[in-house]
């Protein structure tokens, strides 16, 4: 699943090819996929422009003329931007003519993804019980002390808890927890004050330098627009053989279901 740099990479990297552009109509080949009245979706956004862009954890948020449109992409989702006669594939499930003769569409291979229609002015503040966003002031090393207070569960699953904080995945745990030289398998409760301030202070330098280096392209999604990720390259122990600081072997260990990647030798 995408995490927050590459849902914020493809935010950005819409904003730049469609704002302000008009959607003509819109074909929605999986019905599924539309939280709505699949009707009223298409007919709703008929003659609304992209007006302005934004994110929530991995959630992303267009606000139009009249509506705002919320879109997941789970685990497989794309969106491409392609000329209107250009050959659709069969897992292209919305289509978003646009004035242009530009067609937004939107790919699934696994049909998990989903949109939805709001008000145009909806606060997403608490959308889904969403905790703070990582990169915002609100998440610190206080927030962290007080929400931890009472948990026993392994830091790597807090990192991955939307209600601790919105849009890290499992690649970023990952590396936020090597940069503080913490095993994913700790537990919440031992740790000190100096590791909640190194947990806020290293998860922000690591997620904007991901955002600046264009996501992670392991399993892409920022491609189908013009953008390769390259933070992969940067990564210190997810995925790899070996630590990119000491050159231990990389340990693999399961936690909560997901594969967690970690050094024996730098993080204690």
């Amino acid at each position: 699943m995408p995490e927050l740099p590459e849902v914020e990479t493809v935010v950005r990297t819409l904003e730049k090819q469609i704002r302000d552009e008009e959607i003509l109509a819109v074909h929605v080949r999986y019905p599924r996929m539309i939280e709505d009245d699949v009707d009223t979706f298409e007919r709703t956004l008929a003659h609304e422009h992209f007006r302005r862009f934004e994110r929530r954890g991995k959630y992303l948020i267009f606000r139009m003329d009249h509506v705002t449109l919320v879109a997941h992409l789970r685990m497989e989702g794309r969106f491409y931007l392609q000329k209107d006669d250009d050959a659709l594939s069969r897992h292209m499930h919305v289509i978003f003519q646009l004035k242009d003769h530009r067609q937004l569409r939107y790919q699934d291979t696994r049909k998990f993804g989903r949109m939805k229609l709001f008000p145009l002015d909806y606060d997403f503040s608490h959308f889904k019980d969403l905790g703070p966003e990582p990169l915002s002031d609100a998440f610190n090393a206080d927030y962290i002390h007080v929400y931890r207070s009472g948990r026993s569960e392994p830091l790597k699953s807090l990192l991955l808890d939307q209600r601790f904080t919105a849009g890290i995945g499992n690649i970023y745990a990952d590396e936020i927890l090597a940069a503080c030289g913490l095993r994913p398998g700790r537990s919440c409760r031992r740790i000190t004050r100096k590791d909640e301030e190194h947990i806020a202070s290293e998860t922000k330098r690591i997620l904007q330098a991901a955002i600046k280096a264009g996501g992670t392209t392991i399993r892409t999604y920022t491609s189908s627009l013009g953008v390769e990720g390259t933070y992969q390259s940067a990564c210190t122990v997810h995925s790899r053989k070996v630590c990119a600081r000491c050159g231990s072997e990389i340990h693999v260990k399961t936690i909560g279901g997901r594969s967690s990647y970690y050094c024996p030798h730098c993080q204690k």
